[in-house]
């Protein structure tokens, strides 16, 4: 038995006129009497009843006509489930991201994606750098929202976002009421900053910025996460050089002021394995990019 006899049963069935059905089907009229037949003598029982004034489904052929057009209504789903997974319309994406895409980038991204491709299930995971890095060569992330750079040669980046980086300075500070801050003015300041093994990127960028301005950030504490360090140095614990989206963390006792330096933007990349050929992860690129570009105009 195969597919195109359960398709002919049910046209006929639902015509109840061989003529009519062959129309549907656009065959010829003996060729699909002979389909019908070969399909009956394969079950070992009539399905329809035939006079030369009308055709009518026997008991066995309503049950088989039921349960034909679930079978043809499944595979026609397999089918379209097939092709939505071959366009990367459906299917499972594992993401990661650093806490600082969570305020910046990533909310913008995901509201995109689920907009476009309801039917993917995103499993988000907070992660470092550093963690995601490991997790995307070991298969356990495919695509994840870090720090620059990336070395590994197994695996591609993309800069999603650039970004200043901002003083975060107690509102009681007295270099809070200045309209810009000059780095060397913090040359005796404490500062709050993550190790630098979660984000070696970022931290020897900042590190080798106050080099620069003749000093050695003095560290009295540190922090794995932004919102932990904005709220230290809201607490009077110290100061700290963060990147601009931390301004969309509020409540916490903080003033950011622009630095009066020039100084290079601070990146957020896309990072992936190569040799990954899902095209979930081809659609999820192609979105953060464009949901990426539409915020960075719209800031602009």
């Amino acid at each position: 038995m195969e597919l195109r006899h359960l398709r002919y049963f049910v046209a006929v069935a639902e015509e109840l006129h061989f003529g009519r059905a062959a129309e549907r089907l656009h065959l010829a009229q003996p060729p699909l009497s002979r389909q019908i037949r070969q399909l009956e003598a394969e079950l070992g029982v009539r399905l329809l009843e035939r006079t030369k004034r009308r055709v009518q489904l026997t008991s066995a052929g309503q049950v088989f006509l039921g349960e034909a057009r679930d079978i043809l209504a499944r595979v026609d789903r397999a089918a379209d489930l097939a092709r939505q997974a071959a366009r990367g319309e459906t299917g499972q994406l594992a993401v990661g991201f650093i806490g600082a895409a969570s305020y910046s980038v990533l909310p913008v991204v995901l509201q995109a994606f689920r907009a476009r491709f309801p039917q993917v299930a995103l499993a988000l995971q907070e992660l470092t750098t550093a963690q995601q890095l490991a997790a995307l060569r070991e298969g356990r992330l495919q695509v994840g929202f870090v720090r620059p750079p990336v070395e590994d040669t197994r695996l591609a980046s993309e800069t999603i976002l650039r970004e200043p980086l901002l003083v975060a300075l107690p509102r009681a500070h007295r270099l809070a009421g200045r309209s810009a801050v000059a780095l060397d003015a913090l040359a005796r300041e404490p500062f709050v900053l993550f190790p630098r093994p979660l984000g070696p990127g970022l931290y020897d960028q900042i590190m080798a910025l106050c080099q620069r301005a003749g000093f050695t950030p003095r560290v009295t504490q540190e922090a794995q996460q932004m919102q932990t360090i904005t709220r230290l140095v809201g607490a009077g614990i110290g100061v700290a050089l963060v990147p601009s989206s931390v301004q969309n963390l509020r409540g916490f006792g903080v003033a950011y002021r622009p630095l009066a330096d020039a100084t290079p933007d601070v990146e957020m990349a896309l990072a992936w394995r190569r040799d990954d050929p899902s095209e979930v992860l081809q659609r999820f690129l192609e979105v953060a990019r464009e949901a990426a570009a539409s915020q960075s105009n719209t800031v602009g």
